[in-house]
């Protein structure tokens, strides 16, 4: 399901590929221990898989 995103926050793409098997936890985990970011509202963080044709983001 694709919703209508106004960004209110910034957009961040994760480099590389991910685990997409993660859920919300382990996703957060990377974001924190990885990149060093912290969780903020509004903030969308999109991750791409293994086989790049699929993405997977966390708002």
């Amino acid at each position: 399901m694709l919703n209508d995103y106004r960004a209110k926050g910034k957009i961040y793409l994760a480099l590389g590929y991910t685990d997409l098997r993660k859920g919300i936890d382990g996703l957060c985990a990377v974001i924190q221990d990885h990149y060093g970011k912290e969780l903020r509202t509004h903030d969308l963080f999109l991750f791409c898989g293994r086989r790049a044709d699929r993405l997977k983001g966390l708002l």
